[in-house]
């Protein structure tokens, strides 16, 4: 081969080394705060806790948010911000061992008067609660600033004695807009971007994968590179070149996680709230994200006793037969029963007099434990007890022409306690007006032996006094 030729050759080689083949997602990683996009609410130039970083006086803290909202870039940021050393954890991957390697080694780079460390741990709550336990030391005694990033609500999966020793901040996902601004960054940048690429791409086009990409920027900038890839250098890319690179969409869902437990709260307030649309959609979400149609169920029969209860009765019996048919039709055609039930416990009167009610018995089942059961509505299988006055003055209901006979059924501690009270919509109308007319016959009832009492003679009546009895 000829001298040239070999030297072209090592030159290209040179280039193929030197290119930067990571994804595009991590070439477009902000290199300062002035680059990174969005969370106005933790960065804007007069939010606090961009005025702290800027100071270097950043302490540990936790980052909360979806994926692609920039927390590990964050890390980076305020390490390179406040002249740190960044040492990254695998809360995956490494354990204890690992922790007090990098806590000795931050102890000795102090006493060597260098920087000091920022210990940033991706998917922080990952970590067991021994792991968590042996950071506390060295972050109480500032040994280490830790940085943590995680998805999952810190409340649920960091111990209370770390939670204490840091702040916890929130990352929102990203707006379309936030989105559209880091697609064009990427596609005019020529030294980290594709920009050199020169690609046609459709404004339509950078929409849709803006807005698909729910909030995340990693996911957008995924999207855009291999739509690159798709149609080459100079390559246009249209609406359907981007749909073909988004492939399948999934809804952001844990089945496990907070937002397993936010989707099926969202399901359950639209019901009570009489939202068919938003009861809907958050159905939808849950079915499309995997989720088990039983738990939708199962939080939908509940809502039925507590939310709508009396005044529609048939809003359980359709919840129950609901899920029944699901059992029997399976997926996808017992989605429909299940869309119809969500739609029917939506538009139902609402009343939570039931779950009132049973709170204020459990109360008073608390507050009278040992309160005796009144002596006439006792059982009386035994001649014994017949003697001992059990179910004595007991009167059958149906003996009377109302099929009602007013009469005590509570102890004396609690005599005329109510624990119900009739919604003013629906059946309980309904309900109202019987226990009105029950009322009614307890009030007529009450007056006839008001009567008889006062046309009885009493021992100190005149009818009563017997000359000589003492009186005069």
């Amino acid at each position: 081969m000829a001298p040239q030729a070999k030297r072209r050759d090592a030159e290209e080689s040179l280039f193929v080394a030197a290119r930067d083949t990571r994804p595009l997602a991590a070439r477009m990683r902000p290199r300062s705060l002035a680059e990174f996009v969005g969370q106005p609410q933790l960065l804007a130039p007069s939010a606090a806790f961009r005025t702290t970083i800027e100071r270097g006086e950043t302490g540990s803290l936790i980052l909360w948010g979806p994926p692609g909202t920039g927390k590990t870039t964050l890390g980076h940021l305020i390490a390179t911000a406040t002249h740190r050393s960044f040492v990254p954890f695998s809360a995956v991957s490494e354990g204890v061992p690992r922790i007090r390697q990098i806590i000795a080694e931050a102890r000795q780079r102090l006493d060597d008067g260098g920087a000091r460390t920022i210990m940033f741990i991706d998917e922080i709550h990952r970590l067991n609660k021994s792991q968590q336990d042996s950071l506390l030391p060295a972050v109480e005694d500032g040994t280490v600033t830790l940085i943590g990033a995680t998805t999952e609500n810190p409340s649920f999966e960091i111990n209370g004695a770390l939670l204490s020793r840091t702040r916890v901040f929130v990352l929102n996902a990203l707006s379309t807009t936030d989105l559209r601004e880091l697609l064009a960054r990427a596609l005019t940048d020529a030294e980290r971007g594709i920009g050199a690429r020169e690609l046609v791409v459709d404004d339509e086009a950078l929409g849709v994968i803006a807005t698909e990409a729910d909030g995340d920027a990693r996911r957008a900038l995924t999207v855009l590179d291999a739509a690159a890839d798709y149609v080459g250098d100079r390559g246009q890319v249209t609406t359907a070149v981007a749909r073909e690179a988004m492939q399948l969409r999934f809804a952001r869902h844990d089945k496990s996680g907070e937002e397993h437990f936010n989707l099926l709260s969202a399901y359950h307030k639209s019901l009570r709230g009489s939202d068919p649309q938003g009861a809907l959609y958050w159905m939808a979400r849950m079915i499309e994200g995997g989720e088990d149609p039983m738990t939708i169920f199962r939080r939908a029969i509940a809502m039925a006793a507590e939310d709508v209860g009396l005044a529609d009765p048939e809003a359980l019996k359709l919840a129950v037969a609901a899920r029944d048919a699901y059992h029997m039709l399976g997926a996808p055609e017992g989605y429909l029963p299940l869309a119809q039930m969500t739609i029917y416990l939506a538009t139902a009167p609402k009343s939570n007099s039931s779950k009132a009610a049973l709170g204020a018995a459990l109360d008073a089942a608390r507050e009278s434990p040992a309160a005796g059961v009144p002596m006439h509505i006792r059982n009386a299988p035994t001649a014994l007890m017949k003697e001992l006055g059990y179910n004595r003055g007991y009167q059958y209901a149906h003996d009377s022409a109302e099929g009602f006979i007013p009469q005590e059924y509570l102890p004396d501690e609690l005599r005329g306690a109510q624990f119900y009270e009739p919604g003013p919509f629906g059946f309980e109308k309904e309900i109202a007006k019987r226990l009105a007319w029950w009322q009614s016959l307890r009030d007529r009832a009450a007056t006839r032996q008001a009567d008889a009492a006062d046309r009885s003679p009493g021992p100190e009546s005149d009818e009563a006094r017997e000359p000589g009895n003492g009186s005069g």
